[in-house]
């Protein structure tokens, strides 16, 4: 695996390095020693798997509070998506900066998002499956997020006719109205 630093401190683009041959390619999606190497010694004690069926699908701006803070490792194992990292840090030097990538079962990149980033991203294609490491388990009431086009972030989403999002994501708050 690649990691590749990005300008948000402690996020990291990783590439993974498939071993191919005629039967197709096996790669790793993760591996503690190569985190490790990397700087990152993380333990990640839940895996989600999430399926959006359409196109145009936008979900976040995510993240989790109360001490329960994740790192995660987001990979795109079928289709293609348009995949976000904001940095929500208040002393951060990139507070409020984005950075973006597209990650696809094709390029298999994957993205390591630190605590106290927010996360989001959108579906370029129909049938898109994402896998997450977790470095917390997920609690429900500590559950936050910010919306996906708040000016603050003027994150630049790709363009598409129909943008599907949930009621939930829809009414999240701008971080200028959170005290």
């Amino acid at each position: 695996m690649n990691f590749i630093k990005t300008e948000i401190e402690g996020a990291y683009l990783i590439e993974r390095t498939p071993s191919v041959d005629q039967r197709g390619y096996f790669a790793r999606l993760y591996c503690a020693n190569e985190f490790r190497d990397a700087g990152i010694t993380i333990t990640f004690p839940q895996m989600n798997l999430c399926q959006n069926k359409e196109k145009g699908v936008l979900r976040g701006l995510h993240y989790q509070t109360g001490g329960k803070e994740e790192d995660k490792v987001v990979a795109c194992t079928r289709g293609k998506i348009f995949d976000v990292c904001v940095d929500i840090r208040p002393d951060s030097k990139t507070f409020c900066k984005y950075i973006a990538y597209e990650l696809s079962e094709e390029n298999g990149r994957m993205l390591f998002i630190p605590k106290g980033c927010a996360h989001g991203y959108m579906t370029l294609e129909k049938n898109c499956q994402l896998l997450y490491l977790m470095s917390e388990f997920y609690v429900p009431g500590l559950a936050a997020g910010y919306r996906y086009d708040d000016p603050v972030f003027n994150i630049c989403w790709p363009d598409m006719e129909k943008i599907i999002i949930s009621e939930k994501d829809e009414t999240l708050p701008f971080i200028n109205k959170i005290k």
